[in-house]
């Protein structure tokens, strides 16, 4: 299954990214070879969410991902919610349909 963290980013994200980033992107990196995080990102102009693609059987990941990231303990990321997404088509679709 697939899920979305989707992050409502502050509006002085690009700002006060800096001091957390590193530890942000190593949380990132260490969900991406767990297999959790499948790719993840920002949306530009303007910044204002990010997308991280998270695959598992539950949310759980995704939601622990978002507790333990420092964008959301300092406000960079305003709010956070997290969906399923009922992948269909392409090779890493987790109920692929064909017609």
């Amino acid at each position: 299954m697939h899920y979305l963290l989707i992050y409502e980013l502050a509006p002085d994200y690009l700002a006060r990214r800096g001091e957390f980033r590193d530890e942000h992107l190593q949380l990132a990196w260490d969900a991406q070879e767990r297999g959790e995080i499948v790719i993840a990102g920002a949306l530009a102009d303007p910044a204002d969410q990010a997308i991280l693609l998270f695959s598992g059987d539950s949310p759980a990941a995704a939601e622990r991902f978002a507790k333990a990231d420092p964008y959301v303990a300092q406000g960079l990321v305003t709010s956070w919610r997290v969906r399923q997404w009922n992948t269909v088509i392409g090779t890493d679709a987790a109920n692929p349909v064909r017609p």
